[in-house]
């Protein structure tokens, strides 16, 4: 039986954001030293604070400050990225440079330095496009926004760098990510909480039918380490997900109820491009390989989500976020 991998030096790119606030803190005891390589042109210092995590600003976009960063490094978690699909149909050009290009100056890097393995976020709805639920890994891609094609190319290269070095690459297509240190997010669930807690209506594109798969950001972590830590196929590609298709009005609903306010108002704007419709995934395979059960209910997340953003300061609520 193969033993978990441990490693000495782990980089995360994004590190600052969202899912890095998360993710960090669980590697305390599986590596000596962790790095966060962040623009911070999304994220915060401040979210790390605490965890005695090294901050290195930097853009994966600049290869010199990457190949600096990577010295020493046996494991890279990429969590850079332009992560909207209504901002990536807009401006295509630079979801391409951060998410196209941004990865394979990741991968390139990695290579170079000779990292032992590279843990890659992707997508599962934006990915695949418009299929029948659940999809999973033998799934056709065919997305339907420059988001998800970005994405695509992503995988493409972390296979391709996985069959051509050698190097240990894992591609982990996340579902509808929510939870704690997610203040400057432009989702679902950040906007409809935003609206509880501001008074204004909740704005739902569309007719409220369209799906989405919501994994907690707890969760999501768990399976990222679980992928890294255990030894995988080079090239493996697994979907992260919750396993359960929710309609966004009833997202609404179950948000305006956790916030004391079930007669919340409801305003439904035109469908935007680039969206799906419907969205969903199994994991069987990441639980599988890797033992990935999600284990925080969707009631229960949500409203772990809501006393966040409930506790949380006007700075914090208003996104202004300071790299000092």
């Amino acid at each position: 039986m193969k033993t978990a991998q441990k490693f000495s030096k782990i980089l995360v790119t994004g590190g600052c954001g969202f899912i890095g606030a998360n993710l960090i803190p669980m590697f305390a005891n599986d590596a000596e030293e962790i790095v966060a390589f962040d623009n911070l042109s999304r994220g915060s210092k401040k979210l790390l604070d605490g965890t005695g995590t090294e901050i290195i600003r930097g853009d994966i976009l600049n290869r010199r400050a990457l190949q600096a960063a990577m010295a020493g490094v046996d494991a890279v978690i990429h969590l850079a990225a332009f992560g909207s699909v209504v901002e990536s149909v807009k401006e295509p050009v630079p979801n391409f440079d951060n998410n196209a290009a941004g990865t394979f100056n990741v991968l390139d890097c990695a290579r170079l330095a000779g990292v032992r393995k590279v843990i890659f976020a992707s997508t599962g709805g934006a990915l695949i496009g418009n299929a029948e639920p659940p999809v999973n890994e033998q799934s056709l891609p065919k997305p339907i926004s420059p988001y998800g094609a970005s994405k695509l190319c992503g995988e493409a290269y972390c296979h391709a760098f996985s069959q051509s070095y050698g190097m240990e690459t894992v591609s982990l297509r996340f579902a509808n990510v929510y939870g704690p240190f997610s203040a400057h997010k432009k989702g679902a669930v950040t906007v409809f909480i935003r609206a509880l807690l501001t008074g204004e209506p909740i704005m739902i594109y569309g007719d409220g039918q369209a799906s989405r798969d919501f994994l907690y950001a707890e969760d999501l972590c768990r399976g990222i380490r679980q992928a890294l830590l255990k030894p995988l196929q080079p090239g493996a590609v697994m979907h992260l997900a919750a396993g359960n298709e929710v309609r966004i009005a009833d997202l609404a609903r179950l948000i305006a109820r956790i916030g004391g306010n079930e007669d919340h108002p409801i305003e439904y704007l035109e469908r935007r491009p680039g969206e799906v419709e419907r969205n969903a995934a199994s994991y069987d395979l990441a639980n599988e390989l890797i033992g990935f059960e999600p284990q925080v209910s969707l009631e229960a997340g949500m409203q772990r989500t809501w006393d966040w953003f409930v506790e949380q300061d006007e700075t914090v609520m208003n996104v202004v976020l300071s790299d000092s």
